[in-house]
């Protein structure tokens, strides 16, 4: 009889180590579905904020090439203007409907002069009419820095704007 004593206690040993075994991995089932769950909402906060954080991103950016467009638009609307005016000019001095002088003073320092001419209009102001080709030239010249101010302009504009 003592062998069944043996087996008995051997069953009832091995019943609650099976039964402790089974609770345990209840328990830790339950413990990594909390964490896994835990994990899950972790992961979705993170993602939701992060694809927030890229839509501010895009839209600020979409605001900033809007506002960038708007910035061309307007410094070339008005460049345009500008040099459609000296284009006019210059057609009109090419042909002959206006005059481009310059206004102008010649001192007897200067060496300019006779003496004789010198004396009699020391510092006297008056215009000084340009040939038609120097006409033309000078209205390059004024089409060329219409176009670098322009440019100046929309640089500073642009750094101004988006640098901050």
């Amino acid at each position: 009889m003592s062998l069944w004593r043996w087996i008995g206690l051997a069953v009832l040993v091995g019943c609650s180590v099976f039964s402790t075994w089974k609770a345990d991995a209840w328990r830790y089932g339950k413990q990594l579905a909390e964490l896994s769950a835990s994990y899950q909402v972790d992961l979705t906060a993170i993602s939701n904020a992060a694809a927030a954080q890229a839509r501010q991103a895009l839209e600020r950016q979409q605001a900033t090439q809007e506002a960038l467009a708007e910035l061309d638009a307007k410094a070339t609307t008005e460049k345009a203007h500008a040099l459609a005016e000296n284009e006019k000019l210059r057609a009109d001095v090419a042909a002959g409907d206006r005059r481009l002088r310059i206004a102008g003073r010649c001192s007897a320092d200067s060496g300019n002069l006779s003496e004789t001419s010198s004396a009699a209009r020391l510092d006297n102001g008056g215009t000084v009419e340009l040939a038609g080709a120097a006409g033309r030239t000078v209205f390059d010249i004024r089409a060329g820095i219409i176009k670098d101010r322009a440019a100046m302009k929309v640089l500073q504009e642009y750094v101004r704007e988006f640098s901050r």
